[in-house]
């Protein structure tokens, strides 16, 4: 009889161990979960504003391109005016003279 009880109450236990282990197991898979969202949030934020970062100065350099482009042909037009304005004196003079 003895026996007996010895073994009903060690199956009782290892149950009751079982029980524990499972519940310590889903907390345990909860946390890691949560864990693993936030994670996952943090690298996509941070993804997200370096190729926002990467944008900025990939325009911020298109942006200093096209000025000088934009400056060196408000020169080339400037020269080219002002050649046209000298010959044009030229003209003037020589038809007045």
């Amino acid at each position: 009889m003895t026996t007996i009880s010895e073994a009903i109450t060690t199956i009782k236990k290892a149950e009751n161990d079982a029980d524990k282990l499972i519940e310590s197991t889903k907390e345990n898979s909860s946390e890691k979960i949560e864990e693993s969202r936030i994670k996952s949030k943090e690298i996509i934020e941070k993804s997200e504003e370096e190729a926002k970062s990467d944008a900025e100065n990939k325009a911020r350099k298109e942006a200093v391109h096209i000025s000088n482009k934009t400056a060196e042909k408000i020169e080339i037009s400037t020269k080219t005016a002002m050649s046209k304005v000298e010959e044009a004196s030229d003209l003037v003079v020589k038809s007045i003279l």
